[in-house]
């Protein structure tokens, strides 16, 4: 029943039966191998670590407006009222400012969210703000969820190395570590929209503890009136690892909470292969 819809990009990590269930409508960010560009959607993300493997040419770009018009219109045409678009941090991506250009030609009420995250952290805000949207909610109603829901995610990854990031330009204020963090592990973090350093460890076995350290950490922060938490562990080409962080967190988190997935393909281009991380988002 037509009502509020909300429309997330590819980067948020759902899982497309997830995301068809709860009636959100995906937009694919661009990944570029070799000059040939195709939809997110149709790039698997253990592609993406092979070609970086190879020493391939990768880049990715956002949707155009038109694009992205599209996907507004169709959802104007199905008789919805309003339009929630919600998306990756536009420190780290153009696409909020196409989704703003697009929401400009719709004639329904349409809100671009920046969520100022990535990945689950926004996938997760993005369940959220459907769940609500499902409700019947006004569209204030679906921000307000979606925003709370957001803010409250906390994320730490590690990478082999911040080449990848820096390549793409998206490691900002982790620049200043560069230099001798290439020898190591860097555990990063999103904070303002930005990805930025946290600490260094020398290997993946003292990176892998540390997550885990963090992560409870993070869960203890984010009890709530209902103690309900879901965590995300992401990877690229890392089952292994991201395994093992999910076997150290038995006990502590309901196996029904944790959703483990690569990271989507335009975000491996610029993390790289060997990446893990860990989303933790208290459910307000």
């Amino acid at each position: 029943m037509p009502g509020v819809a909300v429309v997330t990009d590819s980067t948020s990590s759902l899982n497309p039966a997830d995301a068809a269930r709860a009636d959100i409508s995906i937009i694919p960010l661009q990944v570029v191998i070799d000059d040939i560009s195709r939809p997110e959607s149709e790039v698997r993300p253990c592609e993406v670590a092979r070609a970086l493997r190879e020493g391939r040419q990768l880049s990715t770009s956002r949707p155009t407006p038109e694009v992205i018009e599209n996907t507004y219109g169709s959802l104007v045409r199905s008789g919805y009222d309003a339009i929630i678009s919600v998306h990756l941090s536009s420190k780290i991506s153009g696409t909020c400012s196409a989704a703003q250009v697009a929401a400009t030609s719709v004639d329904i009420p349409t809100i671009v969210v920046d969520t100022m995250t990535l990945a689950m952290a926004a996938g997760f805000a993005v369940l959220a703000g459907a769940e609500v949207a499902r409700s019947g909610a006004s569209p204030e109603a679906v921000v307000s969820a979606v925003r709370r829901r957001a803010a409250a995610s906390t994320t730490y990854f590690y990478v082999d190395s911040l080449e990848y990031l820096r390549r793409g330009g998206r490691i900002g204020t982790a620049a200043a570590i560069l230099g001798s963090a290439l020898a190591v592990k860097p555990l990063l973090t999103v904070a303002d929209g930005e990805i930025r350093p946290y600490e260094r460890v020398r290997t993946e076995s003292k990176a892998l503890t540390r997550l885990v350290e963090l992560s409870l950490t993070a869960l203890e922060q984010a009890a709530t009136p209902t103690g309900s938490v879901d965590v995300a562990v992401h990877h690229l080409d890392n089952p292994d690892g991201a395994g093992r962080l999910v076997d150290r967190l038995s006990g502590r988190v309901p196996r029904e909470n944790i959703v483990i997935s690569e990271v989507s393909a335009v975000l491996g281009v610029h993390v790289g292969p060997g990446t893990l991380g860990i989303v933790v988002s208290p459910r307000v």
